[in-house]
């Protein structure tokens, strides 16, 4: 048998220190940083910074009384730079009060009408706005842009507002921007979000490009199988060489992925009446009677979806904002150019109905 065998004091210290620094020497895995969102205030937006079809609206971009208004660059999370205006009320506090990030139509900006209406009309009434401008603001950018990748901005917005101290969330899309919106609201199921607001909205984007806007089943069948051929290729992001036909007797040039994932009824994923059942929130859907971009049938395809048999909306409704005097074909109809008292009006008497 064995001797038992006794270690000394000096041993054990011994034993210990030499222990402690092998264990000391080996490398430890730090936690490393994959992808930020971050952001800082800028000075007022030069021509260096918005498109060229922005900068006359500038002169409008000044708040009201009891409310202040400055600019932002958010870095989202695949790194684009996002330009944002911060209107915000005066004497409260972010955690006092209820932020609307809101997002502009197809190609344009927070000068537009309709944004521009909501941050500077509802900022003297006691609410913040965030609006940006997203991927795909610009005459460069219109139809170029994959429809997953807005909700990148939308969330550079919503955490960037977070970490400023907002607490409670409502958020607006305008015309292109309200699909964005809603994509964003379905798939997310923030608990900080309590409300959507959806204006100048189409029902099903999809359809629409294919029987309303192209009309013509040659044209559409060229269109997707030139945007499959780029796919393949991997120029999903360029430019192809067929135009597709967009407002109006207009041609646009488009890419692939826009193509794809907005206007394709095989693949785009642009259609409301899919998400907006799917959005666990009170949902406000606007549309002015001089609107001759959105036709009047659209807005109740969104309804009824959002009113269907399953849908998860708590509840939802419809406002057409008066406009008798612009009824012919009006652009400015569609981005509530004169009728945008009437339409800020009821977007805040139903955030206040809800308590927002």
């Amino acid at each position: 048998m064995k001797a038992p065998i006794f270690l000394s004091q000096a041993s054990i210290a011994a034993a210990a220190i030499g222990l402690l620094i092998a264990f000391v020497s080996t490398p430890v895995s730090a936690a490393q940083i994959a992808a930020t969102v971050e952001y800082e205030p800028i000075q007022t937006p030069t021509a260096s910074t918005m498109p060229a079809s922005a900068r006359w609206a500038m002169k409008d971009m000044h708040p009201l009384e009891g409310a202040t208004l400055s600019y932002l660059s958010i870095k989202a999370i695949d790194g684009f730079k996002v330009i944002g205006a911060l209107w915000k009320p005066e004497g409260k506090s972010p955690a006092d009060t209820t932020m609307i990030i809101s997002v502009h139509g197809s190609g344009n900006n927070f000068t537009s009408s309709a944004t521009r209406a909501v941050g500077r009309n509802l900022s003297p009434k006691g609410y913040a706005v965030l609006a940006i401008n997203t991927r795909q603001s610009g005459p460069n950018a219109i139809n170029r842009d994959n429809f997953y990748d807005i909700s990148l901005d939308i969330d550079a917005a919503v955490q960037t507002a977070k970490a400023m101290g907002y607490r409670r969330f409502a958020i607006h899309g305008q015309s292109l921007g309200n699909i964005q919106v809603q994509y964003y609201a379905a798939t997310h199921w923030d608990p900080a979000i309590k409300g959507v607001i959806l204006s100048g909205t189409f029902g099903n984007l999809p359809w629409k490009s294919h029987y309303l806007l192209v009309q013509n089943e040659d044209d559409y069948r060229a269109l997707r199988e030139a945007a499959h051929q780029a796919l393949k290729a991997g120029r999903a992001a360029e430019e192809m060489p067929l135009e597709m036909k967009y407002l109006g007797s207009r041609g646009s040039k488009v890419s692939a992925q826009h193509f794809l994932t907005y206007r394709d009824d095989l693949s785009g994923g642009a259609d409301g009446t899919y998400w907006i059942r799917r959005i666990p929130d009170p949902i406000i859907v606007l549309r002015s009677q001089s609107d001759t971009v959105v036709n009047e049938f659209e807005p109740y395809m969104l309804v009824g979806a959002a009113r269907a048999d399953g849908s998860v909306v708590p509840d939802v409704e419809f406002h057409l904002i008066p406009d008798a005097e612009h009824p012919n074909g009006d652009p400015g109809g569609h981005e509530f150019t004169y009728n945008s008292d009437a339409f800020t009006d009821a977007i805040l008497k139903w955030l206040e109905n809800k308590k927002l």
